[in-house]
């Protein structure tokens, strides 16, 4: 096995998504999530909108039955799209959140570079699910 070969078996278990497809995804409800940790956002910069869930915590954070889970992961048919800086981490990542039964979850083809050179980095700000997680977490 290669990290080449791993990425190619991740891959086939879902669709990814084009960044020109993020703002019709996000219209209809799905939730973005910058995996990347707090270091790689601070030098690249954010994701505004996107939910901030780093990759050592994201299955505990998304599974609907899990007791860590956000507020947002009410079951297992919500569509969450997974961004990391250029869309390596992230599909291994969607492949996880596949296997735990979550399986409108995907990739961005490119990760966040890919968002910043369309000039969609905006394009999160103001969703439904951000400001209901934010609501969430500003009442704990």
């Amino acid at each position: 096995m290669t990290i080449d070969r791993m990425l190619e078996q991740a891959r086939s278990t879902y669709t990814r998504m084009p960044a020109q497809d993020l703002p019709a995804a996000v219209a209809r409800g799905a939730i973005v999530v910058d995996i990347r940790p707090q270091a790689q956002r601070d030098r690249e910069g954010t994701l505004p909108g996107a939910l901030a869930i780093e990759r050592n915590v994201l299955e505990w954070r998304c599974d609907p039955l899990g007791e860590a889970r956000l507020a947002v992961a009410v079951d297992h048919d919500v569509e969450w799209i997974v961004v990391c800086s250029e869309g390596y981490t992230s599909s291994l990542a969607a492949a996880s959140l596949q296997q735990l039964g979550l399986h409108r979850a995907t990739d961005l083809v490119g990760g966040y570079q890919a968002l910043r050179a369309a000039g969609l980095l905006g394009v999160v700000v103001g969703a439904r699910h951000c400001t209901r997680e934010l609501a969430t977490v500003a009442s704990h």
